[in-house]
């Protein structure tokens, strides 16, 4: 059975840095596309950074570029989401996905979900 589970949410002030985990059982997640996506209250989810598998291509969302890294350590089969200089509009759940082909940018497009980790910026 898979399993993906977050961690590393919290609240921080604008400015601060968090560093978010996805361990995944069940599945080795070199081999499937990732991603990691936010959800605001009432919208749909959106990609903030993808990376393909296997060669590890990344890709984000204008906003968080400079900012947001994601990255893979298959060793202990987990992905991370790096955010600095947070701020305010980057308060959401977030969500690592994973596909077993290339990452995308689009949420209905993964197969496997986590339960999300509230991230909480404060001005």
């Amino acid at each position: 059975q898979v399993h993906l589970v977050e961690s590393g949410g919290g609240s921080v002030q604008s400015g601060g840095s968090l560093r978010l985990s996805c361990v995944a059982s069940g599945l080795t997640l070199e081999h499937y596309g990732l991603g990691w996506f936010r959800q605001y209250p009432g919208k749909e989810r959106e990609a903030v950074a993808w990376m393909t598998n296997y060669g590890g291509r990344t890709e984000y969302k204008d906003s968080v570029k400079g900012r947001f890294t994601i990255s893979r350590d298959d060793a202990k089969n987990t992905v991370y989401l790096q955010m600095n200089d947070l701020g305010p509009e980057d308060t959401a759940i977030y969500f690592c996905g994973a596909r077993f082909a290339i990452a995308t940018m689009y949420a209905d497009e993964y197969e496997h979900w986590g339960q999300g980790t509230q991230v909480t910026v404060s001005s």
